[in-house]
């Protein structure tokens, strides 16, 4: 099997089909052995965790519940490493000094040996610059809420004012009427900018980098070696695509057949090119790509994902975790390395190449951050933990070229401005990003909960409480909740075991495909709002292709009154969306700026949903294409998280009488005390 490594037992060289020179499309049934065979050598190298609860089998754990394109190896944030080290050596103890610390606790960050500690005590710290992290040491306070670092030339706080048609929701103010300082709090990685990969390095691909492997082949790996992180992406291959009836002006859509640009021919409004014709899309220049299209990817290549290197052997690069999507040859598939950023001297903190490595920020509140406030650029194997985040502009947590960074136990809440356009996300992933881990952690009060953009292949969003996102100038509108979409390219997210008012996949800046959503709870309606439009549970917007729904708990018991199992539309294959009810269990295929555009079809057509129980019906509903079977307890933990401590696991079980039990972050944030641990947790 040229270019996909060794003969694996299941995967003969008959399964092979010949489908153009040069490629092999591989059968279900071999790319199941690969996954298996991967896996069991991930193990054998130390790599896979073998005594944390969060350990993960990958593939394996799901049985054949989904078709195994639809599945990855999730492992993601520091579960391969055997979670989150206890760093015990306190290189330096700070207290606040009631001027700007950030020359003091920068100082301390730079000279600190690796492994240590730089501990800052009880009160605020004014951080007025940013902290740059680019060592492999731990930055820690005495406790969120205890140890503040406050930017005081930043965003501004909410108003006492409540917005009315709320519960408690305070009212922003728009940072347009006041001055202040654009920059970040924290920063985790060698530099704040010029982290991306480096072009004139890519090499193409030999062969196709098939999903489920864990090799590449390339013509020149001289300059490439153990511990290397590394880019590997595709383009696009659009072109002008037909639209759904009812779409305005019958426009075509920029298209190939993963990634759905938010770009038409004649332009329309909202879209991300400002000119098209025969040719394709352009902002100024036909035949000059539009901007928006290297925005958060290089130019038209938004499926991607970051990769380890764990071996280089002649012209085979071998990785540390399989591919979660094949890269083709005949979409100009290519392996793009990081190199050495000259802003950090040209050395980074592993001395290996521009990712900082095995930094951590734990017990801490970072309040004020006016461009993002705290950024993971270029980082891997590091770490947020019991941390707060509040009063910001831009991103609350962004990751971005980064490689397995794990965000948990943490409340991020209140942005300063939660308003469309980038001003008030709790969390986004961008630039790649790949096999993150996002668990347990509380976001609410914000304009979107998370973002993916160009990113999150491998990455696993679990046991969050993610709730009341809002746009401030239509409060009334249901924003997104769980979701891993808002720029083309995202795929192979998993979503298991949340707690949001719904889970959707935007198509603002382009599409997202081959999402899992397990054994989530998704209640259709915001706890502190009163919904009054796009009121869902399940929504997919159009271009969200090979989407999955296992074993969800959908809606509220006795408060389903008026509701429509499926909308209108997609029974009907018209545009008739929210003429049912007063809301939709599901609602597929959806343009939330075209709504006289009938269901995307193909986002009907792709779409499995089964062994989920909704409050309308009373039912747990299986489908023809998810036939009625057990559900595993995880599709990535082989055992109940300490951090659930005495609640059971999994609190989510549609298939039992009691569908829901407690969600851990769901129970602090009722309770008033975010980073209270559940009884009888380990963590």
């Amino acid at each position: 099997m040229d270019g996909i490594g060794p003969v694996i037992p299941g995967c003969t060289q008959a399964s092979a089909r010949p489908v153009a020179r040069g490629t092999r499309r591989i059968d279900a049934a071999c790319i199941r052995a690969l996954l298996t065979a991967a896996l069991a050598l991930l193990s054998v190298r130390g790599i896979a965790a073998a005594a944390e609860p969060t350990a993960s089998a990958g593939p394996s754990l799901a049985g054949n519940l989904l078709p195994v394109e639809r599945l990855a190896a999730w492992n993601p944030g520091l579960m391969s490493a055997g979670g989150i080290p206890n760093r015990t050596i306190i290189y330096r103890a700070l207290s606040p000094s009631g001027r700007d610390d950030s020359g003091a606790i920068q100082a301390a960050l730079t000279a600190a040996p690796a492994g240590q500690v730089v501990m800052l005590g009880p009160g605020t710290f004014i951080v007025n610059e940013p902290l740059l992290i680019s060592r492999p040491v731990t930055l820690r306070g005495a406790g969120a809420g205890v140890t503040r670092l406050v930017k005081t030339n930043g965003a501004r706080a909410r108003t006492s004012a409540v917005i009315a048609g709320t519960k408690g929701i305070l009212t922003p103010v728009d940072p347009s009427t006041y001055s202040y300082d654009p920059k970040p709090i924290i920063i985790v990685g060698p530099s704040r900018w010029n982290n991306g990969p480096d072009s004139s390095a890519s090499q193409d691909l030999l062969a196709d980098g098939v999903q489920g492997t864990s090799t590449v082949t390339l013509a020149n790996t001289a300059n490439l070696k153990l511990g290397d992180f590394v880019l590997l992406d595709e383009v696009s291959g659009a072109s002008w695509q037909a639209t759904p009836a009812g779409f305005p002006a019958g426009a075509k859509v920029w298209q190939g057949d993963r990634v759905a640009w938010n770009m038409h021919d004649p332009v329309q409004p909202g879209d991300d090119n400002a000119g098209a014709n025969a040719g394709g899309p352009y902002d100024q220049t036909p035949g000059v790509l539009p901007k928006s299209m290297s925005w958060f990817a290089r130019t038209d290549r938004a499926t991607a994902e970051i990769k380890e290197i764990a071996s280089v052997t002649g012209s085979t690069v071998t990785f540390t975790s399989p591919l979660t999507i094949s890269y083709r040859r005949d979409h100009q598939a290519q392996l793009t390395p990081y190199s050495t950023d000259p802003n950090s001297g040209r050395h980074a903190a592993n001395n290996r190449d521009i990712h900082v490595a095995r930094v951590g920020v734990e017990d801490l509140s970072i309040i004020g951050g006016a461009d993002g406030a705290l950024r993971f650029e270029a980082a891997a194997y590091s770490w947020a933990r019991s941390v707060e985040v509040t009063q910001w502009l831009g991103e609350g947590v962004a990751i971005n070229n980064s490689f397995r960074v794990e965000l948990r136990d943490s409340y991020i809440h209140a942005g300063s401005w939660p308003q469309p356009g980038g001003a008030g996300y709790a969390i986004s992933l961008a630039a790649g990003s790949s096999e993150v881990l996002i668990e347990n952690n509380i976001l609410v009060d914000v304009c979107k909960n998370m973002v993916f953009r160009s990113s999150g292949a491998g990455s696993v969003v679990g046991y969050n409480y993610a709730d009341d996102s809002f746009d401030f100038d239509n409060p009334g509108w249901v924003e997104v909740g769980i979701n891993a979409s808002h720029m083309a390219g995202a795929h192979h997210v998993l979503f298991e075991g949340n707690l949001s008012h719904n889970a959707d996949s935007d198509y603002t800046h382009g599409n997202a495909i081959y999402l899992t959503f397990f054994r989530n709870h998704l209640t259709g309606q915001r706890q502190r709002f009163v919904d009054r439009s796009g009121i869902r549970a399940v929504g997919l917007a159009y271009g969200s292709w090979w989407d999955s729904f296992a074993g969800n708990v959908l809606g509220l018991p006795g408060r389903m009154g008026g509701w429509t199992y499926d909308d209108p539309s997609m029974r009907a294959g018209t545009a008739a969306w929210g003429q049912g009810g007063v809301g939709n269990v599901w609602m597929l295929g959806y343009d939330p700026e075209r709504w006289t555009m009938a269901p995307d079809p193909k986002t009907l057509a792709t779409v499995i949903r089964g062994g989920n129980f909704d409050y309308l019906t009373g039912k747990v509903v299986w489908t023809d294409a998810l036939a009625a079977q057990p559900l595993p307890a995880s599709l990535y933990l082989r055992a109940k998280p300490g951090f659930f401590g005495d609640h059971p696991w999994p609190w989510v079980d549609p298939t039992s009488d009691t569908k829901l039990h407690t969600l851990p972050a769901k129970a602090r944030f009722d309770a008033g005390a975010p980073f209270a641990a559940a009884p009888g947790s380990t963590q």
